[in-house]
């Protein structure tokens, strides 16, 4: 096996809160002799120790592309600054055998009162590029970035959009052996999204370059990356393949538990009286796009009742609805006796592309409704394995079609 391009070993970073930024200059002469005398610092009641990471640990090797995962708060721009040398750990040691590139934030490495194009070739000689080599780049730089007419504004004037067009151009066709990146591609629209991640695809199998790559973007996780580091805040971090890493992720990071009580949510009207919603869950705890997905709704009937069904509906954040499911679509509708009843609906290819959506449920007989919840839960539908042409971006609905060649 080839020797990494990257080691990281027992990388760990503490903050004192409350006192960067807050101390006198002769207070930190104190503590600086202090330290050289090998006495330990006083701790006032106010300071407080806060571990943005702890004990990390991995390799990468050359042409890799791993994804570095966790929820807000786990580390992973402070573990991207610590690699690209803005800040210094605590503890542990990082090796790294290439040229380095970063692109943590919308701008980073721009001097704002420079113009598109002086900062093209003061961002290639911080990466130790002559001037032809920059040359030869300049003109692949500016079409992909598609801000040619600004070339030559300061880049103070230019919209966040903009500043991560240039970035990312920049950043990408310089030709680092090490490629760091953020979630600052949040920035760009959607077009430029897919061709950024189009590009680095071709940087990391085309042309064997490493890729580091922060997203809370699953799909384009599944999409670039073979492997994941996985952070959670104050503990260790955990490598795991794609799959496994996405699917621990979201099902432990979900908007609401895999399982919601109904009991005392809000009803309309008389609704609630002769049905009462229980709970709505979901069967194995999470839904992903083109794998079989059920759901289970549980309600108490007062009285017999004929003709009984439930219904399910999938809302978009914003209220759009793009999804309805009948359990009597394809099959009957029952005559149910008082009691607790659970009813199971799902599809054996969930068609969701993969996001957040509001999901409402109701039971009704007949042409009256008995009961209804709306919005009782926000569940994330997840990318899978068979998620593998979301790229398009065609569609909130993405059943499996039947398809033949003809002729």
């Amino acid at each position: 096996m080839p020797q990494p391009i990257i080691e990281v070993r027992d990388i760990s970073k503490k903050y004192q809160l409350g006192k960067i930024g807050m101390t006198s200059f002769r207070d930190e002469i104190g503590r600086f002799t202090d330290r050289l005398r090998g006495r330990q610092a006083s701790t006032k009641p106010d300071e407080t120790e806060f571990w943005a990471l702890r004990d990390i640990s991995f390799d990468v090797q050359p042409g890799e592309v791993v994804g570095i995962i966790g929820r807000n708060g786990a580390g992973k721009s402070t573990l991207l600054k610590i690699l690209s040398r803005i800040t210094e750990p605590t503890s542990g040691e990082i090796c790294m055998r290439g040229r380095l590139a970063s692109l943590l934030e919308v701008g980073t490495g721009f001097h704002p009162e420079l113009s598109g194009r002086e900062n093209i070739f003061l961002n290639g000689a911080i990466l130790g590029m002559r001037k032809q080599e920059i040359a030869r780049k300049f003109d692949e730089i500016v079409a992909f970035s598609e801000i040619g007419g600004f070339i030559d504004t300061p880049v103070k004037r230019y919209s966040s959009g903009m500043y991560v067009r240039l970035a990312f151009a920049v950043a990408a066709h310089l030709e680092p052996e090490i490629l760091l990146v953020d979630e600052v591609l949040a920035v760009g629209d959607m077009d430029f999204q897919n061709k950024c991640l189009g590009k680095m695809e071709n940087i990391s199998h085309g042309q064997h370059r490493t890729v580091l790559f922060v997203s809370h973007n699953m799909t384009a996780i599944r999409r670039l990356c073979s492997r994941c580091v996985l952070l959670e805040r104050g503990s260790p971090s955990r490598v795991m393949s794609v799959n496994d890493a996405v699917e621990y992720y979201s099902t432990r990071h979900a908007a609401s538990a895999s399982t919601v009580s109904l009991e005392d949510r809000e009803r309309y009207s008389k609704q609630g009286r002769t049905a009462r919603l229980l709970s709505i869950g979901i069967e194995n705890s999470q839904l992903a796009y083109g794998r079989p997905a059920f759901i289970t709704v549980t309600f108490d009937l007062k009285e017999s009742t004929k003709g009984v069904m439930i219904g399910m509906g999938f809302d978009t954040l914003e209220g759009q609805r793009i999804l309805t499911l009948d359990s009597d679509t394809n099959s009957q509708a029952w005559d149910l006796a008082p009691g607790r009843h659970t009813v199971r609906v799902g599809l054996d290819y969930w068609p969701l592309h993969p996001g957040s959506y509001k999901v409402s449920t109701a039971v009704i007989s007949g042409h009256n409704c008995l009961d209804s919840v709306a919005g009782a839960a926000i569940w994330e539908v997840q990318t899978s394995e068979a998620d593998n042409v979301s790229d398009r971006g065609f569609g909130a609905v993405r059943p499996k079609p039947l398809a033949s060649l003809v002729s």
